[in-house]
Order: C-alpha cells, then structure tokens, then sequence
C-alpha cells in the first residue's frame, strides 16, 4: 500500500466521544478526503443510534466508507479490515483525493501498521461446546479456567469479557497451545518503526473528566433519540442473540441484558439505571483505548479538549517534520 514514493497514510484515532468525527470533516472543508472507518460497530446496519454513526448529512459532505456493510447477524475481522484498507486506500489514491482512516477500534489500527499474529481460524464445534459452557458456568468461572491454561492472557483479560476470554479457551481447546503463545511482539518490535508508512494522530484528552462528561452527554442523547427502541427491534429477531459480536458492542449489550432480564424500560428508574450501567462501560472502553494508543510510540498526541484541537489536528497531518517511515 506504500512505497517510497507513495504519502504516508492518515489515521485519526481517539477514544470514543473525543470529537473524531466533527475533526475529519472540519479537515474535510480544506483538503479533498474520503473517510474510511476504523470502528468494529459501524459496520452494522440498523446500528445507527447506539453506535453515534455520522448522519446522512455527514456521510453526504464527505465519502465515507466500511460503515453499514454487514448485517448484525455476520461477524468481521481485522484481517477483513487490513483488507478492505489496502483496497480502498488504492481505490482513493487513484481518484485523486486523500484516504483518512478515522476511529477508535485499535485493534485495527495495530493490525494495519504491525502486522497480524497467524491465530488459528474459529471451530464452530468449539465455540459451540463454549457457548453451553459459559451459559452454564458464568463468565468469572471460565476466566478461572483461562487463568489455569493460560495465565498470561488470564490476566490481561477481565473477568466479564465474555468475548476475548471464550476466544482464548477456543484457541487453547482447538490447538492445545495458548493464546499468549502466538503474541510473540516483544517491547523492541513495538518501538520499531510501523510497517506500513503512517501519520497516526491521536486525539487524548488533558483532563479526563471532561471525556467523562462528553460520555455521559452522548450516551443520554443516544437514549433520548430511541436507542432502547433499536435494541428492541434487533432483539426481536430471531437470528440475533446476545453472544454476537454487534451486540457485545458497548451499550448494545448493556439495554439487552436489561430486556432479558425482564426490565421495564419505560419506568424512569430502570431506565437511569441502565444509562449508568452504559455510562460505566463507555467509560471503560476509552480507557482501554487510551491505554492502546499509549503504546503506539509513533503517534503525534492532540488535546481533544483543548479550545483549537481542531486547528491542532490539521497542523499534525500537514506538517511534514510529524511523517513517520
């Protein structure tokens, strides 16, 4: 995708609410671009309230693509993403105008500029035989039996993260190998140059409360604009359930365990309760993104919260000291 003659590629990356979005179009209005998403829950159709999707007046003042690709029912990777990267950064090259890649599921990022590690495919008679066994035993129990096997990805993983811990006892039952086995990047190879050419800009924020409040803001919105009504509605169909990746994604999985459980969401109570409990988790899932992004050397940092971060992000993009090769 690049070579000594080709530009490095654009990456704006940030923790969720950081203000993404409202940044690439504003580099937008000056620089002929086309966005090409870096967020694992825009892909889906019909996920639109709960995942703060650009509207269609955002989609229609800038190209923006891998948003609403795939139903919910079907899953993705981040070798489909690397993929469909290579591709459409040609694709956008050739027309003459700049990709910009733009969010915040870093796992993405990281495959595109480091590489994959060759993990075994999913056996669906595994995740089968793990599905029953979480459904029986709880998810802080299969932890406990990920911590036996493998203890290194045991404690990294939280005890509740159903999703990456059922991956790393998958892997251990499929090949009798652990998941930390095939993780062979050491600190040197992380402090090496990215493999593919990129400016990664990185909005963070200053004070972390003000991304707190920017949170909690956005969430409240998202329910006042009928995000119960669109886990509803998703929840009624009957080729979705809750062990899917679309409704693992943060606030999704937080309004459908509160249906299963039989809570009544138009009474204001469970309602505030179930906005904490997507509060909580929002805020959880940036912290976790900031954690990656600190560990990406190469990015150049802008204070989200600062009065020009806008300004900030287009002198990081169009100096040329701040390229990385």
């Amino acid at each position: 995708m690049t070579t000594a003659h080709t530009p490095p590629l654009w990456i704006l990356a940030g923790p969720t609410a950081c203000g993404k979005t409202a940044a690439a179009l504003a580099l937008a209005d000056e620089i002929p671009l086309e966005v090409i998403s870096v967020d694992s829950a825009l892909i889906y159709r019909g996920m639109d309230v709960g995942t703060a999707k650009p509207t269609p007046d955002e989609m229609a003042r800038v190209p923006h693509h891998l948003i609403d690709i795939l139903d919910p029912a079907e899953s993705y990777s981040a070798a489909r993403f690397v993929a469909d990267t290579h591709r459409l950064v040609a694709e956008i090259r050739a027309r003459g105008r700049t990709p910009l890649l733009v969010g915040g599921t870093m796992l993405y990022i990281k495959a595109l500029l480091e590489g994959l590690d060759e993990l075994p495919p999913a056996d669906p008679a595994v995740r089968a035989e793990l599905d029953a066994a979480f459904a029986e035993r709880g998810t802080p129990a299969m932890h406990a039996e990920l911590a036996q096997v493998d203890p290194v990805t045991a404690a990294r993983l939280a005890p509740g993260d159903t999703q990456r811990i059922q991956r790393a006892l998958e892997v251990w039952r499929s090949t009798g190998r652990p998941l930390s086995s095939y993780h062979t990047r050491t600190a040197s190879d992380t402090a090496a140059p990215p493999k593919v050419a990129a400016r990664l800009v990185s909005l963070e924020p200053d004070d972390r409360a003000w991304l707190h409040r920017r949170i909690a803001l956005r969430f409240e919105q998202m329910m006042a604009q009928g995000f119960v009504d669109e886990v509803r509605r998703l929840r009624a169909r009957p080729d979705l359930h809750a062990s899917l990746p679309s409704i693992r994604c943060v606030g999704y999985r937080q309004v459908w365990e509160a249906l299963d459980a039989g809570l009544d969401l138009n009474d204001p109570g469970h309602l505030a309760g179930v906005t904490e409990r997507g509060i909580a988790a929002t805020r959880q899932l940036a912290k976790r993104q900031i954690t990656w992004l600190r560990s990406m050397p190469h990015r150049v940092v802008v204070r989200c919260d600062a009065d020009d971060a806008q300004k900030r992000v287009r002198e990081a993009f169009l100096a040329p000291e701040h390229a990385t090769s």
